[in-house]
């Protein structure tokens, strides 16, 4: 239930600060001084739409807070969800709006979306505004009425939930369906170029490799020419045998210089170090030979190697690479695309049959639903019915049509509210009551949704409209039953539901003497002030003692 509703820079409310009782609480005052404000200021901290328009002139930004009490666990779990704490059940909604018309919204202190207070407000109040009388042609709304009377809610979430993963389901097999389709399409040559590059057996570092191999197997001669040369230089002596090679010159030096090093320490470690060159020449000399033995003089592997590189410079040239790298992650990534192919062909068999089921469960929940419709559906009839034929509306007759429609949501059926004031012929209840007839009609469901849904706080903005006397009279004494097992606000301009309930607060609007702008305010009435406001919607600005006395009938009355 609504507790407090606290309002600052609000359109005309400057500042204004209310408790609420529990059961009917009763809201007058004439028109214009500022009963739809309030009602405004409350849907804005529920999460309608803010705009600049609502603050306050020279006021910085508008708040409007409201402290409610609630049982939902429901609420428990969106709270949480939103990182709000639950504190029993004990909720304070807060909404702040600039000069911009840009806002803010907290809840029991913390910082949520707007898109929360929405949320939320569903579970918390019923507000009835004077044209939701449009509701009765929606059948949304029709079905939802009935469905919360047969008990249905459990079994319409989880028909909304099946409904929405299956669709969930169906956009994954499209976008899977599309996903096939273009790899079919592209398969044909997706499956050439992996051919192709499977067939090249990639290596990464291979072209340098080749490279190296292609100059040496290009310039082979000039290479082994030179080593042989070196060779020569290393080993070679003179024709006549005077001169030694230089092997045998180091090792004929070495033993000189270690001869005299017996008598010439600085000789003996010049015989080391020729030694030392002697035994690196011979190191060098034996690379050379080998290196002169391996060099290959064959014209077939220069052409081999010089065709491997033409290939994989051809490959790196037809797919934009600059390295065999790319070309390999290219191969790998045919070969994953060529792969996921059948996989997904797999996985597209998997979740038809998902749908399949899916669509299965759906059907079932669908047909339940309909069972239940059909069979509360006359009950229903015959209580709404009962309840407008209270209301002065003997001859009335309330029908529930339900035919079979495309399966969403809601299951597989339409409703229609079929009225008849006459008795007869009872037609589309959007197309043939009157004002006063929807406003009964109306006062019946949403007595009916308060027994069933489980509503704290239920909010009529003068459903009354078009009706007056003995059934305004009954109508309230209908608000007034609701009351007991439910909190309940009643806006009205009519005596007869004004004087039911214990609570009675009034709206009006008074001009600020120092601003000189309008003020409206809202007030709790005192057992005498309520008889003075009654009589006043009696007789009108001119109080008389007949209306006085007719304000105090009614009052006892209730």
């Amino acid at each position: 239930m609504l507790n407090r509703l606290q309002v600052r820079n609000y359109v005309l409310i400057d500042s204004l600060e209310i408790d609420f009782p529990e059961g009917l609480i009763i809201i007058t005052g004439q028109t214009g001084a500022g009963k739809s404000i309030l009602l405004g200021a409350l849907s804005l901290v529920m999460g309608s739409k803010a705009e600049a328009s609502m603050v306050s002139e020279g006021a910085d930004n508008c708040v409007v807070e409201a402290e409610f009490e609630t049982a939902d666990m429901s609420l428990k779990t969106v709270l949480e969800e939103n990182e709000v704490e639950w504190e029993d059940g004990h909720l304070i909604v807060r909404r702040v709006v600039n000069r911009s018309g840009r806002s803010r919204a907290f809840v029991n202190d913390c910082p949520v979306p707007v898109t929360v207070l929405q949320d939320i407000s569903t579970r918390l109040i019923d507000i009835h505004s004077q044209h939701q009388t449009l509701l009765l042609s929606d059948k949304a709304f029709q079905l939802s009425i009935l469905d919360h009377y047969a008990g249905n809610m459990e079994l319409r979430e989880e028909c909304a939930r099946l409904w929405r993963e299956h669709g969930a389901l169906k956009l994954e097999l499209a976008k899977l369906d599309e996903r096939i389709a273009r790899l079919a399409g592209e398969r044909d040559y997706n499956e050439a170029q992996f051919r192709q590059l499977e067939a090249a057996n990639l290596k990464e570092g291979e072209l340098a490799e080749l490279e190296e191999e292609q100059k040496q197997l290009a310039n082979a001669e000039e290479i082994k020419t030179g080593l042989s040369t070196v060779e020569e230089l290393f080993t070679a002596a003179s024709s006549n045998g005077e001169a030694l090679s230089l092997d045998a010159s180091l090792k004929e030096a070495d033993k000189i210089l270690a001869k005299i090093g017996k008598y010439l320490p600085a000789a003996a470690e010049l015989s080391e170090r020729v030694d030392s060159c002697r035994r690196e020449l011979d190191d060098i000399l034996s690379e050379v030979s080998d290196m002169n033995s391996r060099t290959d003089l064959s014209e077939s592997r220069l052409m081999e190697v010089e065709d491997r590189m033409s290939l994989i410079y051809s490959l790196m040239q037809k797919h934009s690479c600059r390295e065999e790298a790319e070309l390999i992650a290219l191969r790998d990534s045919l070969s994953e695309a060529l792969f996921d192919s059948t996989q997904l062909e797999e996985k597209r068999e998997e979740l038809a049959g998902q749908l399949s089921k899916m669509m299965t469960e759906l059907e079932d929940v669908a047909s339940r639903l309909n069972d239940a419709r059909c069979k509360h559906a006359g009950e229903f009839a015959a209580a709404i019915q009962e309840s407008i034929r209270g209301l002065e509306l003997p001859y009335a007759i309330f029908e529930v049509e339900i035919a079979e429609a495309p399966l969403s949501a809601t299951g597989r059926d339409s409703i229609v509210f079929r009225f008849s004031s006459a008795g007869r012929n009872a037609v589309d209840v959007a197309k043939c009551a009157s004002g006063g007839e929807m406003s009964r009609i109306m006062l019946s469901l949403k007595a009916m949704m308060a027994r069933y849904t489980n509503m704290p706080t239920m909010i009529f903005d003068e459903i009354d409209t078009g009706v007056s006397g003995s059934v305004a009279d009954r109508m309230g004494s209908m608000i007034c039953e609701m009351g007991s097992f439910m909190q309940v606000f009643a806006i009205t301009h009519l005596p007869q539901v004004a004087a039911k309930g214990s609570a009675h607060y009034l709206v009006s609007k008074e001009i600020d003497p120092q601003t000189s702008t309008a003020v409206s305010t809202i007030t709790r009435l005192t057992d005498e002030e309520r008889v003075l406001e009654v009589a006043r919607m009696l007789s009108g600005s001119v109080l008389t003692d007949a209306a006085i006395a007719n304000a105090k009938s009614l009052l006892q009355q209730r």
